[in-house]
């Protein structure tokens, strides 16, 4: 976990909201990780290098009424660590998702990503995703 949550604040924008130092440390994440684990509707990749984690990102398929009752997969959470980007990686776990959620009858897959991460959009885009949507988020 330790090394995940490393990933994760790995950049301005994850540096802070993210962090084992602050309080309860790795607790709150060791919990959401039991709650992903336990659930097969969800599942949280990890890319190792010679035994370092380089890369992660949560899958979760989520059942719909909408496009007549269509199965959509999420991603949510995409970190490469800085020395592997441009390696391939991302597109290998991206690659990986839609494949996984073509498998489990997914008819689309979404995601997010924040404004400000415009060379993660031009490679979502190469991808073939399509900025089809306006997001918006609600603090709690």
């Amino acid at each position: 976990m330790p090394s995940i949550v490393e990933l994760l604040s790995d950049d301005p924008l994850g540096a802070a909201r993210e962090g084992a130092d602050g309080d309860g440390g790795l607790s709150p994440y060791l919990r959401a990780f039991e709650a992903i684990d336990a659930d097969p509707a969800h599942i949280l990749l990890v890319a190792e290098v010679d035994g370092q984690v380089v890369g992660t990102m949560q899958l979760s398929f989520l059942p719909g009424l909408a496009r007549r009752g269509a199965r959509r997969a999420q991603i949510e959470a995409v970190r490469v660590r800085g020395s592997h980007r441009g390696s391939g990686l991302g597109q290998a776990m991206a690659t990986w998702a839609i494949d996984e959620a073509r498998r489990r009858g997914c008819v689309l897959v979404q995601l997010t990503s924040d404004k400000q991460r415009t060379a993660v959009h031009r490679f979502y885009r190469r991808l073939g995703f399509i900025a089809s949507h306006e997001g918006f988020k609600l603090t709690l």
